[in-house]
């Protein structure tokens, strides 16, 4: 009998709740505000596509995350400690949250009462689809039989592999949201621009702009085909999605592209639409578009 070990994360990862309930991942959330004051859990007290609409309909107010509490994480880590399940936590990149550091000081609490508890915490390096492909991963390996050390030591290899190459509607929530790093020195105040950015190492870097949306989606692909042709191997190789905000439609219609432009090397079934939650939305405004793509475990 293989071990059995609880996979958890927090509410970057934007996996759908019947597919995390699937892969008994078990998610969580963290909490949006749209005054700064009242502050409700991502997808049990404040829906994704309630929190798009706000934000569609309400111009010039700038919503606000807020991590998981070590009360939060404590929670889930003590029924598990009691029951002396192993439990393989993703967390969200550092670089972009302080939800580890509550992971880390949630286990030390853990370990006063229940020495030998066994909670092994991650840095993703990433977030969204990308974490959520990571949690994935490690799903698929405990199906297949894997062991608790064994699964969280491949993760951690294969987090460097993992890219998100994504555009947005406009720099505004970038800029609202302090997130804007390395891109406004490439964008600056142009108006209208619309940036490439890729994610990399927890970091996001330039990689074009552009006023047009069709270009900065092309150039999306044009990015996976670089990867692709920089690592080579078929699709079956890697674990890839496409993740959207708001708009549900152009999604639809981006995979279709994406898949037509990687003709040959790419099929439907092999890149799902996620939607992206509220903890990133938060940043890059409500039409986020992308892709993401890691190494299978």
């Amino acid at each position: 009998m293989s071990e059995q070990f609880q996979i958890i994360s927090d509410g970057s990862c934007d996996l759908p709740p019947e597919l995390a309930k699937r892969k008994r991942i078990r998610v969580i959330p963290f909490y949006v505000s749209f005054d700064g004051t009242h502050y409700r859990k991502e997808l049990e007290e404040i829906g994704i596509r309630e929190f798009y609409e706000k934000m569609v309909e309400k111009k010039g107010v700038y919503p606000k995350s807020s991590l998981p509490s070590v009360q939060d994480y404590l929670d889930v880590f003590l029924p598990l400690a009691k029951e002396n399940i192993p439990m393989l936590v993703i967390c969200i990149s550092t670089k972009l949250s302080g939800s580890m550091q509550s992971a880390l000081s949630a286990r030390q609490l853990v370990l006063e009462d229940y020495p030998d508890a066994r909670i092994r915490v991650i840095d993703s390096t990433y977030c969204t689809v990308l974490q959520g492909l990571l949690a994935l991963e490690a799903a698929s390996m405990q199906e297949r039989g894997a062991g608790f050390d064994e699964t969280a030591d491949r993760i951690e290899a294969i987090r460097k592999t993992g890219r998100i190459f994504f555009t947005v509607g406009n720099l505004e929530y970038l800029q609202a949201g302090g997130r804007i790093g390395r891109v406004a020195g490439v964008a600056g105040t142009l108006l209208g621009i619309r940036p490439v950015i890729t994610m990399k190492d927890g970091e996001i870097f330039p990689s074009g702009i552009s006023r047009s949306r069709k270009k900065t989606l092309d150039r999306t692909v044009a990015l996976l085909k670089e990867y692709v042709q920089q690592f080579g191997g078929t699709a079956k190789k890697y674990s890839l999605a496409a993740g959207f905000g708001f708009d549900g439609e152009e999604a639809e219609s981006y995979r279709r592209a994406v898949v037509e432009q990687m003709k040959g090397w790419l099929a439907p079934e092999d890149l799902p639409l996620y939607q992206i939650g509220a903890t990133i939305g938060v940043h890059t405004g409500p039409y986020p578009l992308g892709l993401g793509i890691l190494e299978r475990a």
